[in-house]
């Protein structure tokens, strides 16, 4: 199988997979490391996943270089799940958070922490369609909060953190869904880092979380055993069935990480990529990026012609050139690139070249 028996996929999530993994995961099929079964019926109880989640666990440490005296967790529930965990694990002390809203998920998880304590939106871009992050500092951020709570990347609006908030004694909590293996990040500036695996790791199912050990246990007695972060610990990701084939394809993933060089090998290829795109969109007569140059997505590339009808014929002609899933949020509407790990270089340079010429065919 090539690329070329394949679409382009810019899909914001599920996204696409690296071929290699896909193809390994095919080849592994019916009998995964000579186990004669798939991993889809393995036991999780069994030697053989076992050794498939501790060798993934392994991976992911060295690839995102994380310390010792955090706990890597295989959850399930998505970003939702998240929205309420974080709030019902970490609110203990003064049932106050602070969150900064930056876009439609950071909002729904401000909105689901109010059911659990005092969370208050210290900083929010609302005002303007979250085209821009809003500069906050330390003094923003209430002294005696629980934590502080963000939206790495936001995979809706295209706009990301250019640099992480000091919060100084108070964990900062990040929803690292659409970037994260994006880019090296230090891990010890935060308390707790959450990622949905259908972005840069893998299928729907699969939630990742790094959580510090000092933050672990101190959910109230009343919460549900599912959403307690020490149960899950202690149980290492095991209490209930896990998504065994989505940790198996997360595992492949981080191997496949490890071979093109790492994380700083991926991030370097990412800005190329998202350089090249929004770098031809800025010369553009007919496509406009929305948002603030210096806050702009290297995973999500929201662009609009600034007619409606415009971007949907954008749409179906892309899908029928082999360039699918360039909607946007149906929130929002315009185009959306996403660019993550797994898509190379000529799937950018193939949508600018179709960029061109569409614009040739409709600007007179």
């Amino acid at each position: 199988m090539s690329f070329e028996e394949r679409v382009y996929n810019f899909s914001a999530g599920p996204s696409m997979l690296p071929l290699e993994v896909l193809e390994q995961a095919a080849r592994e099929m019916t009998n995964c490391n000579g186990s004669g079964m798939s991993v889809m019926e393995m036991s999780h109880r069994s030697a053989d996943f076992k050794a498939i989640i501790e060798t993934a666990e392994k991976d992911l440490r060295e690839i995102l270089n994380i310390p010792d005296n955090y706990k890597v967790l295989f959850l399930q529930g998505g970003g939702h799940m998240q929205f309420a965990m974080v709030p019902a694990n970490l609110m203990s002390n003064s049932k106050k958070a602070d969150y900064i809203v930056t876009g439609s998920w950071a909002k729904k998880a401000a909105k689901e922490a109010k059911k659990f304590g005092d969370a208050k939106v210290v900083a929010s871009s609302e005002d303007k369609t979250f085209t821009y992050i809003p500069k906050v500092s330390k003094e923003d951020f209430r002294e005696d909060a629980d934590y502080v709570y963000i939206c790495a990347n936001n995979t809706i609006y295209g706009s990301k953190f250019p640099e992480y908030p000091e919060t100084g004694d108070i964990p900062l909590v990040g929803d690292f869904s659409s970037c994260i293996l994006s880019e090296e990040v230090d891990v010890s500036k935060f308390g707790i880092i959450w990622a949905g695996a259908q972005k840069n790791i893998g299928p729907a199912g699969v939630t990742i979380v790094i959580i510090r050990e000092d933050l672990i246990g101190f959910a109230p007695e009343s919460t549900p055993s599912m959403m307690d972060y020490k149960i899950m610990a202690d149980n290492d990701s095991m209490y209930n069935t896990p998504p065994t084939y989505g940790i198996y394809i997360a595992g492949l993933t981080f191997q496949w990480i490890k071979r093109q060089g790492g994380v700083k090998a991926l991030y370097e290829k990412n800005v190329k990529k998202a350089q090249m795109l929004y770098d031809y969109i800025d010369s553009s007569k007919l496509y406009t990026a929305p948002v603030a140059k210096e806050d702009r997505s290297l995973m999500n590339v929201v662009f609009v012609t600034g007619d409606e009808a415009m971007d949907k014929k954008f749409v179906a002609e892309a899908k029928a050139q082999g360039l699918v899933n360039l909607g946007g949020h149906r929130s929002i509407g315009g185009m959306r690139a996403s660019i993550y790990n797994a898509m190379p270089i000529e799937g950018v340079e193939a949508l600018i070249e179709f960029m061109k010429k569409f614009e040739a065919e409709n600007v007179k």
